[in-house]
């Protein structure tokens, strides 16, 4: 079973504030086909936007999600196999004849560490989530209620985080369930549900199943009924409304199998039935209704999913996503035109519109033009904004609940502007700060008025005109210096901006008990931080500028120090993931060297147009050369 065993380390997309998150987090699976499908769970692998799978003999190998099943919480993916070889494969056992007390082995990678098994006995076979402790209790992923189809095995093999996604396996070394949660007890999902949904994930890519429209429940206590479910609700325009079944009417049988459900464990069983009928073909079932039995005949249609994949729209600074049928019953639409907005990013263009788009709206219409789905909006807004350096104002309308609403939204996005130079002016170059009446009477001179040098740049006209940190500076060409307190900082840097760039002037400062005058010729202030040209990569997301003249005198560089100097690095983006940090100094990328943040533009630039799938970054961090291997993902 070693063998057999993978470690996934998945970047995954979340959607939050407006924006695609990526999360990167580790899980289990176990292959199952010899050419490499593995099994794991959904909330492992759903949403991969790229897989790594670590075998038994470290060996890592970059995986593809195949299909992905979120109502089952089972996700397909596969090894990518170009050579052809062939991977040692797990073997399945029948889940069914699993027995409480027998020993199982729960297997996987807990804690993202190297490959373990705990032992422990079945505690429950038919495990649920107790109907009383309400909807907090219901596992949902995607708007699914995981237990609607699964029963859980219980065991008391320890599990951890990180083992989501392993196998349960018995003793004979055959998988019987994959472990999915952990309330004190482990559950599993039963390996023979969990093998049915990976094979069709594996054949079709999906699962697709039947829908009736009816919501149930198990008999009351106290029915007069012995047998059957009972339909406590049915939905408009739905197959079950079109076969005239009714609020209260108990259903007997479906499709020929007898449906008698008095507790919530035999719910799942119903379910999987109730979603496994052939789609667009009549099946008969009987309903008990005022005491007699009606034969009858219902048309099942295709269920679809809840929540279709969201997508990030920079230009409007939202998250979005289309509106499945199901959806659109839930809020009541009359169809699943329009684009329904999942999160909003503040200060963004939807979230500044008056009124502003929020979470819940669905957009149906951009100047005009209707929008039935998020592919048509990204084109739309691709055909508005392409060669556009400004925003691009739009009129937009959306729906918010049962009322319409226009906004006008300034969609785009822009690049930074060169901040521009301030004026150039005479500089000392010296840091320094005010001798405050404090520190004057504490080294016994009360009188002393002026700076004390904390700082002299090297390679300037105040090194070489013999200025030392820890200097006294209290005349100017001449005029005594009165700073005395905080409030006279600019003192010194006043006077200075009065003098012509390159005027040599004669400087009084006290050094070991001496008065020492100090000619030295004014420099021409150097860029501050703020005015170097900027870069922001919205792809790896992250900012980066041109290295100031004190940035490297900060980091004791040479002056003429080449990079661009990394500003921001915004969570959950490529950059973040691949460890590039604020403070960063980036001297190559795949190769190139970055003297400056144009060389930077150009080469992320092709990187893009090329979409390559590892671009290595060298970087300085302090003292430290650090080579950064960034793993993008440019599907979208």
């Amino acid at each position: 079973m070693r063998p057999t065993l993978v470690r996934i380390r998945v970047v995954s997309a979340d959607y939050t504030g407006g924006r695609e998150v990526k999360v990167q987090e580790v899980g289990s699976g176990a292959i199952i086909t010899k050419d490499g499908y593995i099994i794991t769970n959904h909330h492992v692998a759903g949403h991969g936007k790229r897989l790594f799978c670590t075998l038994w003999n470290r060996e890592e190998i970059e995986a593809d999600l195949i299909g992905t099943d979120p109502l089952t919480d089972i996700s397909v993916i596969k090894l990518r196999n170009e050579d052809g070889r062939e991977f040692e494969a797990a073997v399945f056992g029948d889940s069914s004849k699993l027995r409480v007390g027998e020993h199982v082995l729960a297997m996987g990678s807990p804690m993202a560490l190297s490959q373990s098994v705990t032992l422990g006995i079945v505690s429950n076979t038919e495990m649920v989530m107790p109907r009383f402790m309400g909807s907090a209790a219901q596992l949902r992923l995607d708007g699914e209620n995981v237990g609607a189809l699964v029963r859980w095995i219980a065991h008391d093999a320890a599990i951890y985080g990180g083992n989501s996604g392993g196998p349960l396996v018995n003793l004979r070394g055959e998988i019987v369930g994959i472990n999915e949660i952990s309330f004190g007890l482990g559950g599993a999902i039963p390996g023979n549900l969990a093998r049915s949904v990976a094979e069709e994930l594996m054949r079709e890519g999906r699962v697709r199943r039947s829908w009736l429209g009816i919501d149930v429940q198990p008999l009351f206590k106290h029915s007069r009924a012995d047998r059957g479910i009972l339909i406590s609700g049915v939905l408009p325009d739905s197959p079950a409304s079109r076969a005239g079944l009714r609020d209260g009417d108990v259903l007997l049988s479906l499709n020929g199998v007898a449906t008698n459900v008095k507790f919530d464990e035999q719910m799942p069983e119903f379910m999987r039935l109730s979603t496994s009928l052939p789609i667009g073909k009549e099946v008969p079932m009987t309903v008990l209704r005022d005491g007699k039995e009606i034969r009858t005949t219902i048309l099942p249609v295709e269920r679809g999913e809840i929540y279709p994949r969201q997508q990030e729209i920079k230009e409007w600074g939202l998250t979005a996503r289309n509106i499945s049928q199901l959806a659109a019953r839930e809020m009541k639409r009359d169809s699943q035109d329009g684009v329904l907005v999942t999160t909003v990013r503040p200060g963004g263009p939807a979230g500044e519109a008056k009124p502003a788009i929020a979470p819940r709206d669905v957009i149906v219409e951009v100047n005009g033009t209707p929008v039935r789905n998020i592919e048509e909006l990204i084109e739309l807004t691709r055909k508005l904004t392409e060669g556009k350096e400004e925003r691009v104002p739009v009129v937009a309308a959306f729906e918010r609940k049962t009322e319409r609403f226009l906004a006008v939204v300034n969609i785009g996005t822009q690049e930074l502007r060169d901040p521009g130079l301030e004026v150039t002016k005479a500089w000392l170059p010296v840091e320094t700060q005010v001798i405050s009446r404090e520190i004057a009477r504490q080294i016994g001179k009360p009188d002393l008025r002026g700076f004390y040098i904390t700082r002299v740049y090297p390679n300037t006209t105040a090194e070489r005109a013999g200025l030392k940190a820890g200097d006294f500076l209290v005349a100017f060409d001449g005029e005594k210096l009165t700073a005395s307190g905080p409030e006279h900082q600019d003192e010194l840097s006043t006077l200075v901006r009065q003098y012509d760039i390159g005027k040599t002037v004669e400087v009084v400062v006290l050094r070991d008990q001496q008065e020492l005058r100090i000619p030295v010729e004014l420099a021409r202030s150097p860029r501050l931080q703020r005015e170097m040209r900027k870069y922001r990569n919205e792809d790896f997301e992250f900012t980066a500028r041109d290295v100031s003249f004190f940035d490297a005198a900060q980091e004791q560089w040479d002056l003429d120090r080449s990079g661009a100097l990394v500003e921001e690095v915004r969570s959950g983006g490529w950059a973040e993931l691949g460890t590039l940090r604020a403070g960063d100094l980036i001297l190559e990328v795949d190769g190139v060297t970055i003297d400056n943040v144009d060389t930077l533009r150009r080469q992320m630039e092709e990187i893009a147009r090329s979409r390559k799938s590892v671009v290595i970054m060298k970087v300085l961090r302090g003292i430290h050369t650090l080579y950064l291997e960034l793993e993008p993902n440019w599907q979208t």
